[in-house]
Formats: C-alpha cells, structure tokens, sequence
C-alpha cells in the first residue's frame, strides 16, 4: 500500500471529494486526520473510515482562522505522531450575476478558497520543515482554474488565484523537499453538485459540458490526488492536474 505509516490531514473532508479522498487514503494505508467547520459530519467520515478497517480522527476546522489552524494541525500531529500530506479541499462557491454579487459574498469566497488555502499550505510546510519530512501538498483547484462559466467570478477568481498559489509554493518550498500540486475537477457528482442533476435537462447540459458526456465520480479525483501525493509522482511539482472529461480540450460544435 501506498500510504502506509503516513499521515494525511484533510480539509473540506466532511462530503464529496473531501470524503471519498480520505477513504482512498484509508485504503491505501494512510493515517486520515479528517477535518472540517461541520464537525459532526466530519466525525461521521472519520466513523466511515474507522468502520471500513482505517485509522482516522475527527476535527473541527474553519480554514480561514490561522490561528486554529495551527491549533488544528498540531493536535493531528500529536494524535498520530507525525503528517506527511495535507490536502487542501475546503471550498465554497457563489452562483450569481457579477452585477448582483455582493462584497460580503465576494470576500468569504476569496477567504476559504484562496485564503483558507494558503494558511492551511503555509502552515504544514512549517509543520514539515520543523519535523525535517518529505511533505505532499494537494490543493483542489477546479477547471475555473483555466477557464470561466457563467455567474462564478469569485469562485472562478478564487481557483485562477490557487492555480497560482501551487506553482509559486511549488519553486518556494522545493529546497525542503515539498511538492505541491493541484487537480482541477470537472463537475463531480456531489453534495455541492447535486442541483445539477435534479432534472433530465439540467443534467443533460452537464454530460454535454464534457467530451465524455458524462459527469465525473469523487473516486476519479481522490485517484488524481492519490497519485499526485505518492512517489508514483516525485517528480511532479507545480502541476495543476486538470480532470476533466475533455471539458476544457475544447467545444463540441
């Protein structure tokens, strides 16, 4: 197995992604430090992991307070006595007119998916750097992170800006042996997708968004993320995976 002996910390792992990824790790040997701002959904993943023959342990984490963050990420530590990956997966977003949106709703966007990143990177590369380990770091970007669709400028801001983010901690914390990398999902039957596929129209659009016409399962991601944090990839850093279905190679006319 893979990930055997390693820890991963997790953010956003309460649903979707989030979820099937940690399971994934779970399977592949990980220690899995399940995090998110709803706790006790984030204890039901952890119960799900530990059920299935896993080792996990639940935590309540707003990404957006630093200063729990580190809190967090240290009582992870002491829990399971080291953390070789953090996933950086929590994330939000708005579906409204660029002309409607408000600041307020325009800041807490910005916030967890930019800001909530960032700490959450910067604060287990400290984590590695002190401990002398060979970190992973995963960032969940998202196809808006080449591209733009209708009503989504914070969100699409939001993962241009992340994109970003993983290439310059990608140069900046080389030199400790962390890699950082991103995948880029297209739509992914989720929680936070789910309205998508309420009516045959509706979920029409989204098979023909994708070269495959199909939509894609949180199992294709936590696939993507697995193997960007394994040695299978040690000597990919700076990647913004895209995983897409042929959504961003181009239209169908």
């Amino acid at each position: 197995m893979r990930f055997t002996n390693k820890t991963v910390f997790i953010t956003g792992a309460a649903g979707g992604i989030g979820r099937q990824t940690g399971l994934s790790f779970a399977k592949e040997g990980a220690n899995v430090a399940v995090s998110d701002l709803d706790f006790e959904m984030a204890e039901r993943v952890a119960n799900e992991i530990k059920s299935a023959g896993g080792i996990a342990e639940s935590f309540k984490l707003d990404v957006t307070n630093q200063n729990e963050t580190i809190e967090t990420m240290n009582n992870a530590y002491k829990h399971f006595g080291g953390l070789d990956v953090a996933f950086c997966n929590a994330g939000i977003r708005e579906i409204v007119s660029p002309l409607e949106l408000s600041i307020e709703e325009w800041r807490k966007v910005i916030d967890i998916n930019v800001t909530g990143v960032f700490i959450t990177a910067q604060t287990f590369a400290k984590h590695c750097i002190k401990e002398k380990i060979k970190g992973n770091i995963v960032i969940t970007s998202s196809t808006l992170s080449v591209t733009a669709a209708p009503n989504r400028c914070a969100y699409t801001s939001s993962k241009h800006a992340t994109a970003g983010m993983t290439k310059q901690l990608a140069i900046d914390l080389a030199k400790y042996d962390i890699r950082v990398n991103a995948v880029g999902p297209g739509v992914i039957r989720t929680p936070l997708t789910e309205r998508y596929f309420q009516d045959e129209e509706a979920s029409q659009k989204v098979r023909n968004l994708h070269a495959m016409k199909r939509w894609g399962e949180p199992n294709e991601i936590s696939s993507a993320v697995l193997y960007l944090a394994s040695e299978e990839a040690s000597f990919c850093t700076g990647t913004n995976l895209i995983v897409d279905g042929g959504w961003t190679a181009g239209k169908d006319w």
